[in-house]
């Protein structure tokens, strides 16, 4: 299966998750660990697709996301900090997103490029990781 550009992009703004997770880990100099991931969940019958995620941008993993009796979730998903770096981000700052999937996208960048400058193993960065990963992934209603 051969994904173009733009089929991503409206696929990602529908399934996709940018996110990051702070998590604490005594072995970290802080004592909390910074995690960022890209993420597209469906369901086992349409694993093809993920697989062809994986194959486009010649990173990240496939694995069972979550199983139950009658189910089986799939997801794709990036988490290595060079990969979100120089593949993942790069493709979305040429092809951007094109609902509120976009602002999501633009904090996610805002963290990764915090982490490039090795932000996050100070007090100060974390805090602000921390500030912008609060306000990631919520609710959202837009007034029209």
């Amino acid at each position: 299966m051969k994904l173009e550009a733009q089929w991503i992009v409206g696929f990602v703004d529908g399934e996709g998750c940018f996110h990051i997770s702070i998590n604490k880990n005594d072995q970290m100099t802080l004592g909390y660990q910074v995690l960022p991931e890209f993420t597209v969940v469906q369901h086992e019958r349409d694993v093809k697709v993920l697989h062809a995620l994986k194959t486009f941008f010649g990173c990240g993993v496939v694995r069972v996301n979550r199983k139950d009796k009658t189910s089986t979730r799939m997801a794709y998903r990036v988490r290595n900090l060079d990969h979100l770096l120089n593949i993942i981000s790069p493709f979305f700052m040429r092809h951007q997103l094109k609902t509120l999937k976009n602002v999501e996208y633009r904090k996610f960048r805002k963290v990764l490029l915090l982490m490039e400058k090795n932000s996050h193993l100070t007090q100060s960065g974390l805090e602000e990781i921390r500030g912008i990963a609060s306000q990631m992934n919520r609710k959202k209603t837009v007034n029209v």
